[in-house]
């Protein structure tokens, strides 16, 4: 499993565990604050179903437990204001030739537009090459969110096919990193 050794910079943007002591929340309440106000409704529009709607701290909180128990969640501040802008969601999918990463990348609306999010995958991408058991990324795609394949795409993310639970819609980019040997 990634430890909290997977906190990264890029030059913009300081992502990190987000349970670790490091940010200024002082408690889960603040952590479920912050989940509550990125994921509005916008934010959530292209993720699944049970993902929309409005965010009380409760549901934020009961988000935050359901991501802690399928992988690592990152918080993404900036670095200036050190205001927290976005989250990372990564599963890991162990082989014996290496780990492939499922990447999942939620920002805040009011950052939208700014250029987060080729930095944020760019610094993830940099930050994976740098791990030798990380043999590729993966992100999913809903056709109506053709900004984020284009994130994805940027940072030499290709199309490998269309997977999903309910009708196959999304469309999976991956990234290979290493070759096994």
């Amino acid at each position: 499993m990634l430890s909290r050794s997977g906190a990264f910079e890029t030059d913009r943007l300081q992502i990190k565990e987000w349970h670790s002591g490091s940010w200024p929340t002082r408690s889960e309440n603040d952590l479920a604050r912050i989940v509550a106000r990125i994921l509005t409704e916008p934010v959530t529009r292209t993720l699944p179903a049970a993902w929309h709607g409005a965010y009380s701290e409760e549901r934020a909180s009961d988000w935050i437990a359901e991501r802690d128990r399928e992988g690592a969640t990152l918080l993404v501040a900036e670095k200036a204001s050190a205001i927290p802008v976005g989250l990372v969601i990564l599963l890991e999918s162990p082989s014996e030739d290496g780990t492939e990463l499922r990447l999942g990348y939620l920002l805040a609306e009011a950052s939208w537009g700014k250029g987060f999010a080729t930095e944020l995958v760019d610094g993830l991408v940099r930050w994976c090459r740098a791990q030798p058991k990380i043999r590729s990324l993966a992100g999913g795609v809903a056709p109506d969110n053709p900004a984020s394949k284009r994130v994805l795409e940027k940072n030499g993310f290709c199309s490998s096919g269309l997977a999903g639970e309910e009708d196959g819609s999304e469309e999976i980019l991956r990234l290979i990193l290493r070759t096994p040997t």
